[in-house]
């Protein structure tokens, strides 16, 4: 960065951060979040998995969502491991968390959080069964590759670099759950996955959060955003709805 130039130029015109030393309070505080929220996201989805690895219907099935509960427990301590160099209290998220805490089913919150963590708030729905865990992981797994899309282009640097090993990661999860959309059509009625999609899309697309961010032209100019989330949205919209429709699944 040159010498003369604000930092706020310097971030606004693409550059990037290396170290907590030289990172700014307000900057600090949303890096934090957006940390905070991935990690929170990754150990929840991975709790939710952990309870149906053994609803697989076959080895196969099994070993993919043992997998995904392994992996996305990875991603978070990647990420968690930033977090600490920032001087987060990392400790809390070795101890007793209720990841596994889900509302009702018919609950609607809309893009809100929950009250005990920073998880998207699609992960505080409870799951019914290996075919609903399929289809839930085929819509989230290509929302969080769209979202990772956008996250690799963050302007803390170790935090970039950290989402670009992760996105790769993700793509796999998605494409798994492709793999398992196309067993259960064998067995299951069609009418079952199209029921569990009908439910999952809008909670889903809420974890693109508000179409109108009043945040985002401050988290653009330094450089933690690029996309709004409007286009993020469509994108996955257009995308999912491409790969649904070949397997003879509908959107709402």
């Amino acid at each position: 960065m040159a010498e003369d130039m604000p930092l706020s130029d310097y971030l606004a015109q693409g550059g990037k951060l290396t170290s907590p030393a030289n990172v700014p309070p307000r900057y600090r505080a949303e890096l934090l979040k957006m940390m905070a929220s991935f990690v929170d996201s990754s150990l929840a989805g991975a709790a939710g998995f952990a309870d149906l690895i053994n609803a697989g219907p076959g080895i196969k099935e099994r070993i993919a969502a043992a997998r995904i509960v392994l992996e996305k427990t990875d991603n978070a301590d990647r990420v968690l491991r930033i977090m600490g160099e920032f001087g987060a209290d990392t400790d809390r998220y070795a101890n007793h968390h209720p990841w596994t805490t889900r509302l009702q089913r018919d609950a609607d919150i809309g893009t809100k959080r929950g009250e005990h963590d920073m998880r998207l708030s699609v992960l505080n729905y409870p799951i019914e069964g290996w075919a609903d865990a399929v289809v839930m992981n085929l819509l989230m797994g290509r929302a969080v590759v769209v979202q990772l899309g956008e996250m690799t282009h963050v302007s803390y640097q170790p935090l970039s670099e950290a989402f670009r090993a992760i996105r790769p990661v993700e793509e796999h999860h998605a494409e798994l759950a492709l793999e398992g959309i196309d067993r259960l059509l064998e067995t299951e009625d069609k009418a079952t996955l199209q029921a569990s999609v009908d439910y999952w899309w809008p909670r889903v697309a809420a974890s693109f959060g508000t179409t109108t961010s009043q945040k985002f032209d401050a988290l653009k100019a330094m450089g933690l955003r690029h996309t709004p989330n409007v286009e993020l949205r469509a994108r996955w919209e257009t995308e999912t709805d491409q790969i649904l429709n070949k397997h003879g699944l509908t959107t709402p």
